[in-house]
């Protein structure tokens, strides 16, 4: 099963949640947010594990859905 990273809206900002991490990372911008999310989901798949970034907008919809497959 692939690690799941999601890139949510705050009410002054943006947080990249991952698995059991209690505390999110949190962005000013929903492109930097983006970009950790990515970047996190590189570094599970370089370590060989699959990992799937999900953009939610603000009004809950998914907005993009990227599948990062694990490196052998």
């Amino acid at each position: 099963m692939p690690h799941l990273i999601r890139v949510e809206p705050l009410a002054n900002g943006w947080a990249v949640r991952h698995g059991d991490v209690e505390n999110p990372q949190v962005f000013a911008s929903g492109a930097k947010a983006e970009t950790a999310a990515m970047r996190l989901g590189e570094r599970l798949a370089d370590a060989g594990n699959s990992a799937e970034v999900r953009i939610i907008l603000r009004d809950g919809r998914l907005a993009g859905r990227f599948v990062c497959p694990a490196v052998a």
